[in-house]
């Protein structure tokens, strides 16, 4: 019997025999893929499907999500808290890098607006950690540094690691197993010893501009 529920979130495409969110689902007894339309990834319908996996789940619920699977489990966590415990981001997309439609056809002059302004630009009601690479070609570095600031989440940038793939060479990764389950101990001693105190503290105001767009969030 276990306490906890563990979600595996895919993103764009979904993630195949050797991935390593498949070997991470085989090594922990219990854990649950949220099923989605692969290859139609709209906002709504995927964060409505975390949020039903979420709310069906008999246990507090984690979180392990990759790519666009990180920016539809971030709507849904913003928008349904209470049974979210934390979520681990690994290699989140550009959510310019998508419409209301799925993946934008193109860019610049006359492109579809991108889900950008539908993606929460303040602080997760749950503890959260991005992994980012210093090379994935779905998200710049400093774009997933600076998402990771409005969402107040702990961040791990790996050198040279593409979009953090089976492309890239991550199949069976027993160093993300490792950083997930420290991660839970820190977020479960932190509410055991009720140290947290961000509330107390005035909020700061993260801004980017990289010609591309331009916005800002407010973190603590």
């Amino acid at each position: 019997m276990t306490n906890e529920t563990i979600l595996i979130v895919p993103g764009y495409q979904g993630s195949g025999s050797a991935h390593w969110q498949t070997w991470i689902e085989h090594k922990i007894p219990g854990a649950t893929r949220v099923i989605q339309n692969w290859e139609r990834p709209i906002l709504g319908e995927w964060s409505y499907n975390i949020t039903s996996a979420v709310k069906t789940a008999n246990a507090p619920v984690w979180v392990i999500a990759h790519s666009f699977g990180c920016l539809a489990s971030i709507v849904a966590c913003s928008e349904n808290p209470e049974n979210i415990k934390g979520l681990m981001l690994v290699a989140p997309a550009d959510p310019e890098r998508f419409d209301f439609g799925g993946v934008k056809k193109w860019h610049g002059y006359g492109a579809s607006e991108s889900i950008r302004s539908s993606i929460p630009t303040k602080l997760l009601p749950s503890p959260s950690m991005v992994v980012a690479s210093s090379n994935d070609p779905w998200m710049q570095a400093s774009k997933a540094s600076l998402w990771g600031g409005c969402w107040g989440s702990a961040m791990f940038t790996l050198k040279d690691a593409g979009h953090i793939n089976t492309d890239a060479g991550f199949g069976p990764w027993p160093d993300g197993l490792k950083l997930f389950n420290h991660f839970k101990e820190q977020v479960n001693q932190a509410q055991i010893n009720s140290t947290r105190h961000k509330d107390s503290l005035p909020p700061s105001i993260i801004q980017i501009n990289d010609n591309e767009s331009t916005f800002s969030c407010f973190t603590r």
